[in-house]
């Protein structure tokens, strides 16, 4: 009995100990990670790497869901695939500037931007091209350009300036300053939008006015208003259109129409379900032979689905929660009001949109026609959003410790042509080749040296 006893104490010592140098194993490593989320530069990298990313695998299934329909209208599978990859080679070196370009020339170019929108949307409502029943799009030079696509970024800048301004000379007590300019502003665009029969933009751009408000903390009672606001014009813009309330219905029920109403929704249903957990390959789809509607732009993540599967949409959500969560991360470490407002606003705009499209691929939300930012074809789409990402990478820089990271690792070529122009970041860091400025000792650091 004696020998029992203690032969089983420690048999099941090690097993106590055994489960706690697991749980200890689990307990550091999530400890260690945690610490790498913390370093300077985490938003810097994870915005970085998830933007290339969703790039890379925009500029792949670009080329694969457009080879059918590219052919069958031009005699050439490459040929939205080649608008795509110039579109990325404008807008990618275009990221990178931005992401060197000093907080402060952002500030300056909301008032022009948006007056540059304005200017453009009135443009496309009297001398656009009218496609599919909407006038979205205005021909300049060959080229053919979406102008609500910039007016995004640049209702995001002009919108987070406005509010940073008043937010420093504290005028945002007075809830009249809360909304003007920043209520017509929004009020101009979506009225410029829905012109055009925009409806997914107007969505967009009213998700921007409602973020900067919380933000900036307003009262309840007008946030309210404001939410308020946004649902009764969501409604009237439905109610307005008969095709748009035909959409809603059919969204319902799309088994009641699948041959006009529900037939995108039906067909886009079909490659995600064909796709299964881990796709038919890339290349296989069946439904972009000529079954679902544009398959390269509005339900390019169904053809995700049937060629990646349940797997590569997931990694698709993953990627644009990385870029939510870092864009929330920033807005949350930084002290500047203009830093917070307008990563607010950027990361608003691409991950709502992201959600609206998703969420009208696999049936939950009504078809508006608002493309998968990054992934879809459309060089009017992808320009701007790479534009607003290198803005988004520039404000990461204002967190703590990250520019100080930066400047140890020392100025890259752009950065030292910027100091040559004249458009370094302020005084930062010293330029590139001149040593460091020697600041004059405090009166405590010289009486540590005196004791020395």
């Amino acid at each position: 009995m004696h020998m029992a006893v203690t032969t089983s104490v420690p048999s099941a010592t090690r097993v106590r100990v055994g489960g706690g140098a697991s749980g200890g194993a689990v307990l550091s490593g999530v400890r260690d990670f945690a610490r790498r989320l913390d370093r300077p530069l985490t938003s810097y990298y994870l915005i970085f790497g998830s933007a290339l990313l969703l790039t890379a695998l925009g500029l792949v299934m670009v080329l694969s869901s457009s080879m059918v329909d590219s052919y069958t209208e031009t005699g050439s599978a490459f040929s939205i695939f080649n608008k795509q990859i110039g579109a990325a080679a404008i807008g990618l070196p275009l990221m990178i500037l931005a992401s060197q370009t000093p907080v402060r020339v952002f500030r300056l170019l909301g008032y022009p931007l948006m007056l540059g929108s304005i200017v453009l949307l009135v443009l496309t409502v009297f001398r656009g091209e009218e496609y599919y029943g909407a006038v979205r799009w205005l021909e300049i030079g060959g080229l053919t350009v979406q102008a609500s696509e910039p007016a995004k970024l640049a209702f995001a800048l002009w919108g987070a300036n406005v509010l940073a301004r008043k937010e420093e000379l504290k005028q945002l007590v007075e809830w009249r300053h809360l909304l003007v300019p920043l209520l017509p502003g929004c009020g101009m665009l979506v009225l410029l939008v829905l012109l055009g029969s925009d409806l997914g933009t107007s969505f967009v751009l009213m998700a921007v006015f409602v973020a900067l408000l919380w933000v900036v903390g307003a009262p309840g009672r007008l946030f309210l208003g404001a939410l308020g606001l946004v649902g009764a014009l969501v409604g009237i813009m439905i109610a307005v259109e008969p095709y748009r309330m035909a959409r809603l219905t059919s969204f319902w029920n799309p088994e009641a129409d699948p041959y006009d109403g529900g037939y995108q929704l039906l067909h886009g249903l079909y490659a995600l379900g064909t796709g299964g957990l881990f796709g038919v390959g890339i290349g296989g789809s069946r439904e972009k032979w000529g079954n679902l509607p544009h398959p390269e732009s509005d339900f390019i993540f169904a053809i995700i689905g049937e060629e990646f599967g349940l797997i590569g949409t997931l990694i698709v959500v993953c990627l644009f929660g990385v870029l939510g969560f870092s864009g929330l991360r920033v807005a949350s470490r930084v002290k500047d009001p203009f830093v917070q407002l307008a990563a607010i606003a950027i990361t608003t705009w691409i991950t709502i949109q992201a959600l609206v499209n998703i969420g009208t691929v696999i049936g939950v939300l009504p078809i508006t026609g608002i493309p998968l930012p990054l992934v879809s074809a459309g060089g009017s789409a992808l320009i701007p959003i790479l534009v607003g990402l290198g803005i988004l990478l520039a404000l990461a820089k204002s967190e703590p410790d990250a520019r100080r990271a930066l400047a140890a690792r020392g100025p890259t070529h752009l950065e030292r042509a910027l100091s040559w122009l004249g458009l370094d970041n302020g005084g930062a860091k010293a330029p590139a080749g001149r040593a460091p400025t020697k600041t004059r000792p405090t009166q405590v650091q010289a009486r540590r040296n005196r004791r020395r």
